[in-house]
């Protein structure tokens, strides 16, 4: 592995343990609720891309939500980056994870499959 991915994948790793702390600074309750499932920076650690729980969110609180976020981003990012000491943070783009949305319905088919084998087993 090299230098840079090392870096990369160190940044990322404080990123997922600063960005909630950040985000539990916030006002607004909504916002301070997020659970963040991951984030992932691109190459260069000039953008992360922060991953959220949807948490029984419908699709026009995630539009709020994700607003909000865009207005405190360059909050977040500075706290960041005043926490690690860095000159520079990655600019933060924020997205709902819908993998665990997709995971569950793939336990949902394997247990369905489950059950059907067993019937004709």
């Amino acid at each position: 592995m090299n230098p840079h991915e090392i870096r990369r994948l160190r940044t990322q790793s404080v990123l997922k343990e600063l960005v909630p702390e950040a985000i539990s600074t916030l006002g607004d309750a909504t916002l301070r609720g997020l659970c963040v499932t991951d984030v992932e920076c691109k190459k260069g650690r000039y953008d992360a891309f922060v991953y959220l729980d949807k948490m029984m969110l419908d699709e026009k609180e995630q539009e709020h939500v994700l607003n909000q976020l865009k207005k405190v981003s360059r909050y977040l990012e500075n706290y960041c980056m005043e926490a690690e000491g860095w000159f520079k943070s990655p600019k933060f783009h924020f997205k709902f994870d819908d993998i665990l949305e997709r995971q569950n319905k793939m336990d949902d088919l394997f247990e369905i499959i489950s059950k059907d084998l067993s019937k004709n087993g």
